[in-house]
């Protein structure tokens, strides 16, 4: 157990937190390096009505393979961007985690409409 709780890490927006787990790639390992050093929030807006969508201020590596998105996937996009999908895409993306249990009610519920601050940190907010 010692070990899945050091691939979690949390997102928060608004009056909610969840609970989400790194991908398994250079990239999550860099964005993972990243919030040792401190929170990461980012201001995020709607996009397609399938994900919110915000500038990192960094880049991280690329490890972009083809898939299908699911309500909950923490994605990497062109490098300097990070999406929260609510609904799904196929893209060549870099998936960065996966939050847990979560449906795409309770994702739009907590992100809301229009804009918001997003802050993806490694400890329990």
């Amino acid at each position: 157990e010692d070990m899945a709780e050091e691939n979690v890490f949390y997102i928060t927006a608004g009056q909610a937190t969840f609970k989400a787990y790194f991908a398994d790639n250079s990239s999550a390992l860099k964005f993972k390096e990243k919030l040792a050093d401190g929170d990461v929030t980012v201001f995020m807006h709607d996009y397609g009505n399938f994900e919110k969508v915000g500038q990192l201020g960094f880049s991280l590596p690329r490890n972009d393979t083809r898939i299908t998105t699911e309500p909950g996937d923490v994605i990497l996009y062109q490098g300097n961007q990070i999406t929260v999908y609510y609904d799904t895409n196929t893209w060549s993306f870099t998936r960065l985690g996966k939050i847990e249990n979560a449906s795409r009610e309770e994702l739009l519920s907590a992100f809301g409409d229009g804009e918001v601050n997003v802050t993806f940190s490694l400890s329990q907010p």
